[in-house]
């Protein structure tokens, strides 16, 4: 592993080599990883901004969208100067601004049956940062395939909640917690039910710290854990979660 820093680097890391649980040595392993986040939208901004202000070596960005006004309220990636610019664009030019050491590999598309597996091998964690079921199940299933972890949020109106999926090492996967896509119409999306900005703000800032906890082995991870987040309450949640035998993609 290479633990040589430029002084820059020294400077811009100081606070995470500073800390005993972290080191020169964890900064070592966040530099070469390759992490790839699916949405770059209200999940996605705050992930994506946390890691790359941490120095992932390599943040690959999956999204076919374009910046829309109605994004502004909760995906701070992008301003109002980028509306109908390809979220992935805009996203990397807000990336390249606050660390230009970070290499931000742009992929323009949805992921699909077809490209999933190609564009998750490339990477060594896969964040779901989605907002509809078919996308997510896809995520998951192809991050069982690949034996990649997979840190998976979703958030709703004023609640957001939270998981790691590491089936490979004996914890449960995501069809584990929900075998099957809910009815279409079951769930609202957010376009329909709506969603206080900041909760995203907090659920993406939250899978940037599993993200980074996975990758320097530090603590405890949310492996088989499902953290639940009322914003109204203020109140969280720890649920446990288990691996289900007869589960059709990892039992």
């Amino acid at each position: 592993m290479d633990l040589n820093f430029s002084e820059a680097e020294i400077q811009r890391y100081s606070r995470h080599i500073l800390l005993p649980e972290l080191g020169g040595t964890g900064q070592a392993k966040l530099k070469a990883a390759r992490v790839l986040v699916v949405g770059a939208g209200g999940l996605g901004s705050p992930l994506a901004l946390y890691l790359t202000a941490a120095g992932i070596g390599t943040l690959g960005l999956v999204d076919a969208d374009k910046v829309e006004l109605s994004n502004l309220q909760r995906q701070i990636l992008h301003g109002t100067n980028n509306l109908e610019q390809l979220k992935v664009e805009s996203a990397a030019e807000s990336l390249r601004r606050l660390n230009p050491l970070v290499k931000v590999e742009c992929h323009a598309t949805r992921l699909t049956r077809e490209n999933a597996a190609r564009l998750i091998a490339d990477y060594d964690l896969v964040c779901d940062g989605t907002d509809n079921f078919t996308t997510r199940f896809l995520i998951a299933d192809e991050c069982v395939a690949a034996r990649k972890t997979l840190v998976s949020a979703a958030v709703l109106r004023f609640e957001g909640q939270i998981s790691t999926f590491k089936p490979h090492e004996g914890g449960p996967c995501y069809r584990c917690l929900y075998p099957e896509p809910p009815p279409d119409g079951l769930v609202p999306a957010c376009s329909e039910a709506g969603v206080m900005g900041a909760v995203t703000g907090v659920m993406g800032a939250m899978q940037a710290v599993e993200v980074i906890k996975e990758i320097t082995g530090i603590g405890q991870s949310l492996s088989g854990h499902l953290l639940v987040w009322d914003a109204l309450a203020s109140e969280f949640r720890k649920v446990r979660l288990r691996k289900d035998p007869a589960c059709p993609v990892c039992g």
